[in-house]
C-alpha cells in the first residue's frame, strides 16, 4: 500500500486535536482527493518542535526586523525576500479567502468519525489516519 500524506497540525488554536470541525475538514479532503490521510497533532505548548516554524518563521522575523510593516502586501514583499546561506527561499501567496466562524459539525460526524477514523493505539488524541469514503 502507498504511503499516506502526512498531515502535522500545531496542538492549538483551531487546529487542535480536541476540535471536531479539523476532523471534519480532513474527512471531507480525504473524500475530495480519494486518499487516505495520516494526522499527526504536535501537543499543546510544543510547536517550538515544528520544522516549519523553526527553521522558516525565525528567519521571516529577522526579515521583519526594524521595518515598519504598514500593510500586509509589504510584510508579504519582505517574507518573500527573506533567503539563508544555507538555501532558504519563502515564496508567498497572500490568502483573501474569508473564511466562516463558529461552523456548525455535521449530524453525521460522529457516524463517520467511527466508520472512516482509525486512531493510533498510543497516543489516540494526537495521532490519527483517515480514511476516504
Amino acid at each position: 500500500m502507498a504511503h499516506s500524506p502526512v498531515i502535522m497540525c500545531d496542538g492549538g488554536g483551531s487546529n487542535s486535536s480536541l476540535h471536531r470541525i479539523i476532523k471534519q475538514d480532513l474527512m471531507d479532503l480525504a473524500n475530495r482527493l480519494n486518499i487516505n490521510l495520516l494526522v499527526m497533532h504536535y501537543p499543546p505548548y510544543c510547536s517550538k518542535w515544528n520544522p516549519i516554524e523553526h527553521r522558516l518563521f525565525s528567519q521571516i522575523t529577522r526579515s521583519w526586523s526594524g521595518a515598519p510593516l504598514l500593510s500586509v502586501k509589504e510584510a508579504a514583499k519582505r517574507a518573500a525576500r527573506t533567503t539563508t546561506s544555507k538555501g532558504l527561499v519563502v515564496k508567498v501567496d497572500i490568502n483573501t479567502k474569508t473564511y466562516d466562524i463558529q461552523r456548525p459539525v455535521k449530524e453525521s460526524y460522529e457516524r463517520r468519525v467511527a466508520k472512516r477514523i482509525v486512531f493510533h493505539g498510543k497516543l489516540p488524541k494526537w495521532n490519527y489516519l483517515i480514511k476516504p469514503e
